[in-house]
């Protein structure tokens, strides 16, 4: 019985499969465009777009990506998973872009929501970015944002 019970536990499972650090980077900027509990074309555009100027990916395999990513993010229990991988494989100035996408694509719908600020400081926080550039990444999509027509 207890060999039974040992054999269940070293199955892999999905959630055990390690992510890759493109579908992580998607996941976490998915969780800002459902922070406010509406996926706004907007977003997913701005996701799309982040996606493939950070990851060089074509536009075809970057629709994919933000697809797979909503899903994943939806069925997922825990951002740990995903932030784990961009520790374990982005140097400091890779996090900061990613911190920089997260912001770019909550700022692209009607304004910035309470929850997506949330969420991103959740991120950072797992990602061990310090509250100074948590903010320097904010003022910066911000001045890019205001500047843009």
């Amino acid at each position: 019985m207890l060999k039974q019970l040992f054999a269940l536990f070293e199955q892999p499972s999905p959630e055990r499969q390690p992510h890759t650090l493109a579908l992580a980077t998607a996941v976490l900027l998915a969780e800002i465009v459902r922070a406010d509990h509406q996926v706004d074309d907007a977003e997913k555009a701005a996701m799309k777009t982040a996606l493939q100027h950070s990851l060089k990916l074509t536009s075809e395999e970057a629709s994919s990506l933000v697809d797979e990513a909503l899903n994943t993010a939806q069925a997922a229990n825990d951002l740990q998973q995903f932030t784990r991988v961009i520790h374990d494989k982005c140097n400091p100035d890779e996090k900061f872009q990613l911190l920089c996408n997260l912001w770019k694509v909550a700022y692209e719908s009607d304004g910035l929501d309470k929850y997506e600020e949330h969420m991103i400081r959740r991120i950072a926080d797992l990602l061990y970015i310090p509250h100074s550039e948590f903010m320097r990444a904010k003022a910066i999509v911000k001045a890019q944002k205001k500047n843009d027509p």
